[in-house]
């Protein structure tokens, strides 16, 4: 039993290894997506974090693996822009939550309907079973995501 645990833990390694350097090199493609916008891609990722009821700005830092000064500092630029502005957290007085503005809202919506256009002229290019599989993976993906959000 303990051989079996030791090759499915060497397995499940490999497996999260492949998997990590799969999404490592999906970030560095989305970055190249955003090239030729007007936003970086810190930018527009701090945007989307704001499409819902906005976040706080620890939040902001954590999902961007920045420190704070360094998400003010990227939140300072957006508003600036007319893309975000701050505001109290109506659950806790003592703190702002960021949240998109209506050019916000448009510059995201921009970015998307590029990004998307242009991922799929690249899916186009895979056969119909790579793409098959590659939305069978997509519930896993979303699974794994959000187990780390938690």
């Amino acid at each position: 039993m303990l051989g079996y645990l030791m090759m499915n833990d060497t397995k499940l390694q490999e497996l999260a290894a492949g998997f990590r350097e799969a999404l490592r090199h999906s970030v560095y493609l989305v970055r190249r997506l955003d090239a030729d916008g007007d936003l970086s891609a810190a930018q527009l990722s701090t945007l989307k974090m704001l499409l819902d009821d906005g976040v706080r700005v620890g939040e902001i830092a954590r999902n961007l693996g920045v420190r704070v000064p360094s998400a003010t500092e990227q939140i300072i630029k957006l508003e600036r822009a007319g893309l975000a502005r701050r505001e109290p957290d109506p659950a806790d007085s003592r703190a702002v939550r960021v949240i998109l503005t209506a050019e916000g809202r448009a510059a995201v919506e921009s970015a998307n309907q590029r990004r998307n256009a242009v991922m799929a002229e690249l899916l186009g290019e895979l056969t119909e079973q790579d793409r098959e599989a590659l939305a069978a993976a997509l519930p896993v993906i979303d699974k794994i995501n959000a187990s780390l959000q938690n």
